[in-house]
């Protein structure tokens, strides 16, 4: 087994009297779809925003590639190669599907001393918004306005330009929400692709998906693990049966 890239150490988040998480202690490693799983409220999303640091943890620490990044800015983490993905669409519908792309690979390769060169022609941003976009299979479509696309294709597209910041870990909250069946399909074959490369963290709550996807599956329920082992084991766990899937799953 690989070594863990991304991990996290009695990671909790408090907001005054409430625990949002408490005490999760979870790695990632490339070669992984490590799927979290649970209720609304569970604190899976507040875990994501911790790890990629949109949020400040109140106890425990993080590291990434050996470093204890627990103090460090969200931007850094980023620069660093940490990539998420959020609940709700965030692209630019106006724009092209390449520019949204390139723009991410913009911030990623920043050339402030180029004053005299138009960013919208900066070989370098464009051959990475291209490679990103081969990788989520939008290549055929990167002259469409984003906004026209499905809405499975905003999606992929939002992981393209999460790729065009070239991220080793991938932080997905809920990325086949609202797909349709094929759409679905795109997707998981997509994540299936990255994992080979990347260390994926995925929140989700279709679970038909998640446990074809998944290589491990964490259950949270207030803000705690409760299970975090392989598919078939947590398919067979009562507490994940009784806390989450149901008697019946």
């Amino acid at each position: 087994m690989s070594q863990a890239l991304l991990r996290s150490n009695l990671l909790t988040r408090r907001f005054g009297g409430l625990t949002a998480v408490n005490g999760v202690t979870l790695d990632f490693r490339i070669g992984e779809v490590h799927a979290v799983i649970g209720t609304n409220g569970a604190g899976k999303s507040t875990l994501i925003n911790m790890l990629s640091g949109e949020m400040r943890a109140s106890v425990g620490s993080i590291h990434f590639d050996g470093h204890d990044i627990t103090d460090w800015s969200q931007p850094k983490r980023a620069h660093a190669g940490i990539g998420r993905s959020y609940q709700r669409t965030t692209i630019f519908p106006s724009f092209t599907v390449l520019e949204n792309c390139r723009l991410c690979a913009q911030a990623a390769l920043p050339r402030a001393w180029a004053v005299w060169e138009a960013a919208q022609r900066c070989e370098a941003s464009l051959a990475i918004a291209r490679e990103a976009l081969a990788a989520a299979g939008l290549a055929d479509v990167e002259a469409r306005t984003a906004g026209t696309l499905s809405h499975g294709g905003k999606r992929q597209l939002e992981i393209a330009m999460c790729l065009a910041t070239k991220p080793r870990v991938l932080l997905l909250d809920e990325p086949l929400a609202g797909m349709g069946a094929e759409e679905t399909e795109r997707m998981l074959a997509l994540l299936a692709t990255l994992k080979q490369t990347h260390a994926v963290l995925l929140v989700e709550h279709d679970m038909d998906a998640v446990f074809r996807i998944a290589d491990r599956i964490t259950v949270m329920v207030n803000g705690e693990v409760i299970a975090s082992d392989a598919p078939a084991a947590i398919r067979a766990s009562r507490d994940v049966q009784t806390a989450y899937l149901g008697e019946g799953h």
